[in-house]
């Protein structure tokens, strides 16, 4: 259990788009000890003095290689995540931006201990929620999504 003196993190979820892929984002299932075995989409800690969309390319190009167009990086919303029973609570920052064909067109996996690979999921054929890492369940649960306007 979280002792008194424990804060939130900060986290960056970056949902990456693709020309080719449409109403699809990138999906890799986690290999370490925080979500093991969910689906998740790339991302991770916010760095000191680093801006949201800044963390949420280093993140892409880290996990998969590709690189993100600066022009299309945008954000989604920010979701309190938690779950008291895992000691997990973190400040999910969630960003999104499409791959610049130009330099990769494809994901590798830059991490493999930490992911069991990359793929590209449509929107509307997504595993079920019980499958999703909390945070990116929570976005879908909440009627998120990154290919429209919220209202």
């Amino acid at each position: 259990m979280a002792t008194l003196h424990e804060r939130p993190k900060v986290g960056v979820g970056v949902f990456v788009t693709h020309k080719d892929y449409p109403n699809c984002v990138l999906l890799g299932v986690r290999k370490n000890s925080s979500g093991e075995g969910k689906y998740a989409i790339p991302g991770g800690h916010l760095e000191f003095g680093e801006e949201w969309t800044e963390c949420g390319q280093r993140e892409v190009m880290e996990e998969t290689g590709l690189i993100l167009k600066e022009t299309s990086m945008k954000f989604c919303t920010v979701l309190n995540a938690i779950v008291v029973s895992e000691d997990y609570h973190y400040i999910e920052i969630f960003v999104q931006g499409e791959v610049d064909t130009s330099v990769k067109e494809e994901p590798e996996n830059k991490e493999p201990e930490k992911c069991q690979g990359w793929e590209w999921r449509s929107w509307d054929d997504f595993p079920p929620p019980d499958q999703l890492f909390y945070p990116l369940r929570l976005f879908r649960e909440q009627g998120y999504s990154p290919f429209h306007t919220q209202s």
